[in-house]
């Protein structure tokens, strides 16, 4: 069944584009066309940067009421998004090819449970009242440091939304949020629910485009901050618009995590399989944090490539709204096309393709590639250094704890990464070495509870946590 809208959401209310342009949705399960939106132009980015503009200056508004009442306005939003929770699932995963077994435990859980830890986070968050070094009283204040241009990509459209819209709601900022051309459906069940929620006209606005509009938002003169996810080649051109601009800015970009297996690990994939998954093929490999370099000891390292290969191999592929579903298709064809780009690369540089390598042959219709694992590479084949963002692992050899931390810090990247042991003292020594913004022992998923972001070409600054709503916040230092 497709889906067309014909508004956009400006000003707390459903509002006619400035243009007849249109953004299309194509299934990537099948190629047809499953919906559409407004396309939103330059206009449209200027009346929606206005509005928050408005709502966030208002004397009486959203900036200036206390923590309790927009922890309250938080929870409402909250609860209209649980209401939803199956229709988002499906539709995320009906967009970008995410198995909607995933996307039931994260895409339609995890902004709720956002929304509800930065309400608790907010609620009580008063003024830092502290004795100055000169006499008197100093009182720090918590600002919120105003509107907030945030652009989102389509691999977690509601979960990356709400990495920025939770804590900056919570900390009194109003937002317009630019989703991804490939998942803007999504979008519009986000707008029903603040509706819903009463979120105050002007608090949230959402403008769906291309590169150019996010362009046009980041360097809006109307705009205080910027929040972006994505790529790093595009996080570096937002990085120097805001610097020229003295503008704040938030980058979680690209990464190409290591999976740290040391020569102690249990490999016994009924035990860790679920947990392996998450941390190396979650989401079609479509993740910014995924363990794609899986480093093994030389002593184990043929069992190693084996049980990677087992695992890669024993994936369910198909369509992305089955529930038995574990790896479905890429989100578009140019994404398949680039996979593929970057598994003959791999195999050009000689490579070992030891299961999957191609397109499932069940699969006529569809961006479907099947999950690949390459053996016989070292650290410096491109497969190895460039993210892929697609199911294709590397199993690169090392020969000692201190061999394995200096390969995994051999990289641009440092966002995510694993350690795969039997001694979790051990598998800790080894991930405080690694040059990361998060690491794992032995599991790995982002918590809500703890800065997430990366170092090097992984981007600037952090989300979630109490961090993520510092990120929103201004220091007014008031001396009393």
């Amino acid at each position: 069944m497709t889906q067309h809208h014909e508004s956009l959401y400006i000003g707390g209310r459903w509002t006619a584009p400035s243009s007849d342009r249109r953004i299309t949705v194509t299934s990537p399960n099948s190629g047809e066309v499953i919906g559409s939106v407004p396309e939103a132009l330059e206009a449209d980015v200027d009346t929606a940067v206005a509005a928050a503009r408005t709502a966030f200056d208002d004397p009486d508004g959203w900036a200036r009421s206390a923590p309790a009442e927009r922890a309250a306005v938080l929870r409402r939003f909250a609860d209209a998004l649980d209401a939803r929770t199956d229709t988002i699932a499906a539709t995320v995963s009906s967009q970008n090819g995410m198995p909607v077994a995933v996307s039931s435990q994260l895409e339609s859980v995890y902004p709720v449970m956002l929304l509800r830890y930065y309400a608790d986070l907010v609620e009580n968050q008063g003024d830092d009242v502290r004795d100055g070094l000169f006499g008197g009283r100093i009182r720090v204040r918590h600002d919120p440091v105003g509107v907030v241009g945030a652009i989102v990509p389509w691999n977690f459209p509601q979960t990356l939304s709400f990495f920025k819209i939770a804590p900056a709601l919570a900390a009194g900022c109003t937002l317009v949020v630019k989703p991804s051309p490939e998942t803007v459906l999504d979008s519009v069940l986000v707008a029903e629910a603040a509706i819903e929620a009463g979120l105050p006209a002007g608090v949230l606005n959402i403008v769906p485009g291309g590169r150019e509009i996010g362009a046009h938002l980041v360097s809006h003169p109307g705009v205080d901050k910027v929040a972006f996810t994505g790529s790093t080649a595009a996080g570096r051109q937002i990085a120097e618009t805001c610097g020229r601009l003295l503008r704040p800015v938030t980058l979680e970009l690209g990464g190409k995590s290591a999976a740290v297996v040391l020569d102690d690990a249990e490999l016994d994939l009924a035990t860790i399989g679920n947990d392996l998954f998450v941390a190396t093929l979650a989401n079609n490999g479509q993740t910014c944090f995924l363990g794609t370099r899986i480093l093994a000891p030389r002593s184990r390292y043929a069992e190693v490539v084996e049980v990677f290969s087992a695992f890669a191999g024993s994936m369910t592929v198909g369509d992305s709204l089955d529930p038995g579903t574990q790896i479905g298709p890429m989100a578009s064809e140019r994404q398949r096309d680039r996979v593929e780009g970057y598994i003959a690369k791999g195999r050009a540089e000689g490579g070992r393709v030891t299961v999957g390598g191609g397109r499932p042959t069940d699969r006529a219709a569809g961006w479907f590639v099947e999950p690949t694992v390459f053996a016989d590479v070292d650290n410096n084949a491109t497969i190895s250094q460039e993210e892929i963002f697609g199911p294709v692992l590397s199993v690169i050899a090392y020969d000692d704890d201190a061999d394995a931390v200096r390969i995994a810090n051999d990289s641009d990247f440092g966002l995510g990464g694993t350690v795969w042991t039997a001694d979790p003292e051990r598998g800790l020594a080894v991930a405080s070495r690694i040059r990361t913004g998060t690491v794992g022992v032995n599991r790995y998923l982002p918590d809500p509870a703890a800065p997430f972001g990366g170092v090097k070409a992984s981007g600037i600054g952090r989300e979630l946590g109490p961090e993520g709503l510092a990120n929103y916040q201004s220091l007014k230092s008031i001396y009393c």
